[in-house]
């Protein structure tokens, strides 16, 4: 697929023959993946099919096997990438990331610790200028209501929301969201998708990782699916999203259908 960034900028996200290992076993096996910055994609595949893995290895929390000259691992054209200052480029919302959010701290409390890439504030120092932002950003996500709540008693949809104002505090220039819609019901989900959208059409790029069609917004124009840990497709929307790619990849008997720019699976 086509890549449009100046050649002279080195990709986003740049993997060659990456292999991850976790308990000897292989999770991620030769993965090719090149996203440059500002590209909206979707990463899709079946549950166990690697994709949070891949996640985890971009964030540095998992480490690939690096054997011979041909492996590459690279944010941002770097080899070696500092995960706080890292924070200005990808922002990353995980189910991991939003059950260790689950306890009695605000929804205030829980946008500004991004600055600190901490769970809390644990008594730091909060500029006006940083509470300044996190009031704009509870104002461009709708939630507004949610500063003074506590996470504990949020809903699902709430409390992600909050974690997405989390990372957008480094003002990120890509947000990557992993299975984002889990435990939404279908008014939390109309809202988390609209909420998306906003953020694509502010100018964050996003990279979506899910195993849902229905969470793939209209500005995504390229699905990459995984599964096995190997990367099994690449492409366009038009050319990825069809019966017998998606037949396949989930082994149901499905139909796929595209209606006011969203595609759904039907028939199983």
């Amino acid at each position: 697929m086509g890549h449009f960034l100046s050649m002279h900028q080195a990709p986003l996200i740049e993997f060659k023959d990456v292999t991850v290992f976790r308990n000897d076993r292989i999770i991620l096996n030769a993965v090719n993946l090149i996203i440059d910055e500002g590209e909206n994609v979707a990463i899709l595949g079946p549950n166990g099919a690697g994709k949070s893995s891949l996640i985890k290895t971009i964030n540095r929390e998992y480490y690939p096997v690096l054997e011979g000259n041909e492996v590459t691992f690279k944010i941002r054209g770097s080899p070696v990438w500092d995960v706080f200052e890292l924070r200005s480029t990808i922002g990353i919302v995980s189910n991991d990331l939003q059950y260790a959010f689950t306890r009695d701290i605000t929804g205030n409390e829980v946008i500004l610790s991004g600055f600190f890439s901490s769970i809390g504030l644990f008594n730091r120092e909060i500029s006006c200028e940083m509470q300044k932002k996190a009031d704009e950003i509870l104002e461009f996500l709708e939630i507004g209501h949610l500063k003074h709540r506590k996470m504990t008693t949020l809903s699902s949809g709430e409390a992600r929301r909050l974690l997405i104002g989390r990372a957008l505090v480094n003002k990120p220039k890509t947000l990557i969201l992993d299975e984002p819609t889990n435990s939404l019901d279908l008014h939390a989900l109309h809202t988390f998708r609209t909420l998306l959208r906003k953020i694509t059409q502010s100018g964050t790029g996003i990279i979506l990782v899910t195993h849902n069609l229905y969470d793939i917004i209209p500005e995504i124009t390229r699905i990459i699916l995984i599964n096995d840990g190997r990367i099994c497709g690449d492409g366009s929307k038009e050319k990825i999203l069809n019966d017998e790619t998606i037949r396949k990849m989930f082994r149901v008997p499905v139909t796929i259908h595209f209606e006011n720019g969203y595609y759904y699976a039907t028939g199983f």
